[in-house]
């Protein structure tokens, strides 16, 4: 398993762009938590906590297709590190102005989120320049998804130290200093500065005007919602079994699953069409979903969670390549950040829709929500999935010169339909 991942990071520049993105997304990932935090220490509700984190998320969401369309017409050190430095500066006036001027405090946050960097789709924008063969590619892009998964667990406990070592602000300021390091990081690499789009075809559209890519879309922001259900469904099952503690351990072990299957999934190379095996990832998925009604003690529980996240990460693996495939050309960054966007989109809906479930039948129930939505990605799948496979079936390994500013021939894998 290691050696499929030792390559990838042997290869130049791999490690730098890929411990850059991490660390320069470490503000978007710890965002929630932080103002939570913040406004806590500042003497504020939890209602007030709960709406400047709600901004937050919502500016984001539209911001990273957004940024993104710019990364692929401009290229991605003249959006990224000016993206980085106003999310950084706005988050900095949020935390030194605090709650006592509403107004600009929910300004500050909108601004940080909406100009929260793509960094995300930026790397997976760039694994093809930096890597020469298609399947080191596809293992990157699983290492990819395992990577956030650790970023997701040690980001908030990067915060509590913070706090805990000096105070929420601090942590507001200090984790948006870090980020904007891992972003000037990446933006200077040379992957970063000679990667130039494909010449895109003029469309208001953009990258939603390719129907794979609608299709993928679909199916995660219902994917994105049985992760948020999740998050909801477990604070009444935590309350009668431990409290906080067991919640905790719940949440790590979604991570964990979700660290362990894309490693498997990443250390092999898998035959066949992505298309059809994303359909069966997440049948998968959502069928590991299911055994958490069971609600059994605290221990089974954890390891019931674990067996849930397992097929995580390889399913969002799996959808990066089908979402290189089907990006039209000149779009790949957009497309990247429209799958972030509506997976996050997604958990959102998935965490206002379990309350209300959770309220009226339990936790139990609360946990029947992110089976539904598991299975109605896979029938969004199913029902979409000649025109998922239509574009798969055409990729080739070929000859590109999009990522070389000289328009040196490269060999890149791409379709007629791949930015």
């Amino acid at each position: 398993m290691a050696t499929g991942y030792l390559e990838i990071l042997r290869a130049r520049h791999a490690a730098r762009l890929l411990v850059g993105t991490l660390v320069g997304r470490l503000p978007n990932a710890t965002a929630a938590l932080a103002i939570v935090l913040f406004v806590r220490a500042e003497g504020g509700s939890y209602s007030l906590a709960g709406a400047l984190a709600a901004v937050y998320g919502v500016a984001n969401a539209v911001g990273q297709p957004v940024l993104g369309r710019l990364v692929d017409l401009h290229g991605q050190p003249r959006v990224q590190l000016p993206a980085a430095l106003g999310a950084g500066l706005a988050m900095a006036v949020f935390a030194f102005v605090g709650i006592g001027a509403l107004p600009v405090a929910y300004a500050a946050v909108a601004a940080a989120g909406l100009f929260t960097p793509p960094l995300e789709g930026g790397l997976r924008a760039l694994w093809p320049s930096v890597l020469r063969r298609e399947d080191q590619v596809h293992t990157a892009y699983a290492m990819d998804a395992v990577a956030q998964e650790v970023m997701f667990t040690v980001g908030p406990l990067l915060v509590t130290l913070c706090v805990s070592l000096w105070s929420a602000q601090a942590a507001l300021l200090v984790l948006n200093v870090i980020g904007v390091l891992g972003a000037l990081s990446v933006v200077i690499s040379p992957p970063s500065r000679a990667w130039r789009s494909s010449p895109r075809e003029a469309h208001w559209l953009g990258a939603l005007r390719s129907a794979g890519m609608l299709a993928l879309l679909g199916a995660f922001l219902f994917i994105g919602i049985a992760l948020g259900s999740i998050t909801v469904a477990a604070v009444p099952y935590a309350d009668e079994h431990g409290g906080d503690v067991v919640y905790g351990w719940l949440m790590a072990a979604l991570g964990l699953g979700a660290l362990i299957g894309g490693s498997v999934y990443g250390a092999r190379q898998w035959a066949g069409e992505a298309a059809r095996r994303l359909q069966v990832l997440v049948a998968l998925l959502a069928v590991c979903y299911l055994p958490l009604m069971l609600m059994p003690g605290a221990v089974a529980m954890v390891a019931l969670t674990v067996l849930a996240g397992v097929f995580l990460a390889p399913s969002i693996a799996c959808a990066f390549v089908l979402v290189d495939r089907h990006a039209p050309r000149g779009t790949v960054t957009e497309a990247f950040s429209w799958l972030v966007t509506m997976f996050t989109v997604g958990h959102s809906v998935g965490t206002g829709v379990a309350g209300p479930v959770v309220e009226a039948g339990g936790a139990r129930w609360g946990f029947a929500v992110p089976w539904v939505a598991g299975t109605v990605s896979l029938l969004v799948l199913v029902a979409t999935g000649r025109v998922l496979a239509a574009t798969a079936r055409t990729a080739v390994v070929a000859a590109s010169s999009e990522n070389d500013p000289n328009r040196a021939v490269e060999p890149r894998f791409s379709s007629g339909d791949r930015a």
